[in-house]
């Protein structure tokens, strides 16, 4: 047989077949005097099986494996692989799933998708327009990626409904084209750090993990002024946690 019509017989391609014997899947078989490469049935029977066990799930590399050891020994132990790799999917879906009717259940933000205990907290926020407060959304979102944030997230529930927090957005606001010795910077910082409620305090881990160049691309999402006035906060809430 010529190597399209064992393609053909076993139901794959010529392409894969040339494939297979790139890889040494399949051996080279003897070829005619005029260059043609002759299968034999011995040639079909193993390209079939090549065809079932790819169809099931198994990698090129397994399929080596079980051809190695015609005994089946190999073949049992790769299955067995294959349906614990199967099953351990089936149980992240399964997960996914139940995260997704969260948060269909749940308020939608322009954030989402989030927990739902960020989706809870971010509306109760009042509306605003303050740019600041966009950045805090946002910032609030990056945290839901991090183990522990529902334990801020409920922390943080009294004060999102204070009307003072949207005046320290302003003010924060204010400082967009001001100078890092504006002397309104240090009263804001001051103010930011006494809003902040201790119990937020409390659950930041003291020895949480620490992305390198994290605080730097966050103080360089700020203007100079509002950088610094950052900047001091967090100086002062990581000296506030170790204390």
């Amino acid at each position: 047989m010529r190597i399209g019509q064992i393609a053909e017989l076993v139901g794959v391609t010529s392409r894969a077949i040339r494939h297979y014997h790139h890889v040494g899947l399949l051996p080279e078989p003897a070829r005619r005097a005029n260059g043609y490469r002759a299968y034999t049935v011995r040639d079909a029977v193993l390209l079939a099986r090549i065809r079932r066990l790819t169809e099931i799930g198994l990698s090129l590399d397994e399929v080596r494996d079980v051809l190695a050891d015609d005994a089946g020994r190999e073949l049992t132990e790769v299955l067995g692989e294959i349906d614990a790799d199967l099953a351990r999917q089936e149980a992240e879906i399964r997960d996914r799933r139940r995260r997704l009717a969260q948060l269909l259940e749940g308020p939608l933000t322009a954030e989402g998708p989030v927990s739902p205990l960020l989706a809870e907290l971010l509306g109760t926020l009042p509306e605003t327009a303050s740019p600041s407060a966009a950045k805090d959304r946002e910032h609030l979102a990056l945290l839901d990626t991090v183990e522990g944030g529902e334990q801020i997230y409920a922390a943080l529930t009294p004060l999102a409904a204070d009307p003072a927090v949207l005046a320290l957005y302003e003010r924060l606001d204010e400082l967009a084209a001001a100078r890092v010795d504006d002397p309104r910077i240090g009263p804001l910082a001051d103010a930011l750090v006494a809003a902040v409620p201790d119990e937020v305090l409390a659950a930041i881990p003291a020895e949480g993990r620490v992305v390198d160049g994290f605080g730097e691309a966050l103080l360089a999402d700020f203007a100079p002024a509002q950088a610094e006035v950052v900047r001091r906060v967090m100086e002062a809430l990581t000296r506030g946690r170790t204390e």
